[in-house]
């Protein structure tokens, strides 16, 4: 499975953990979040590689600084790969319009969030070109990513 992240997604007011983490509470993202750490670790201890790349603005916002600090306690300890991506490194990668996820290069799970970052709806397509788009896509924004142990969020 690969992930890159969308093109400006916000969130923030909306979301729990968020509120909690910016209130100054201790957010232990495994406990948080249960049903993703079960779900990854499973499929990461069946050998499926989980690989989500996030193309971040620095310097970052608020909530992604919130997403940076939680990756290692929910997706690393879980058995993803992350990597991070300055959007100023982006710049001659096509991407996709929409946050996407990437089974198997042959079905993408796309996300259509509003203007404040919140989820709308889910659309799974298999079709060739959006396929092909969306692997090439994350592949070149894997490359140029660096590592979550190696990023520093500015």
């Amino acid at each position: 499975m690969a992930s890159p992240s969308p093109p400006r997604r916000t969130h923030g007011k909306s979301d729990p953990a968020f509120i909690d983490w910016r209130a100054g509470q201790r957010i232990d993202p495994a406990a948080r979040w249960p049903e993703w750490y079960e779900l990854v670790s499973k499929a990461t201890g069946r050998g499926v590689e989980v690989r989500p790349a996030r193309i971040v603005s620095e310097p970052v916002s608020e909530y992604i600084r919130f997403e940076y600090e939680v990756t290692q306690g929910l997706n690393i300890a879980a058995g993803e790969e992350v990597r991070w991506l300055p959007r100023r490194r982006a710049t001659g990668i096509a991407l996709p319009g929409n946050d996407f996820w990437l089974f198997d290069e042959s079905l993408v799970l796309i996300n259509h969030f509003d203007g404040n970052g919140d989820s709308l709806e889910h659309e799974l397509t298999n079709d060739p070109e959006v396929v092909k788009l969306c692997a090439s896509a994350f592949e070149k924004v894997w490359e140029f990513g660096t590592a979550h142990e190696e990023y520093r969020p500015r």
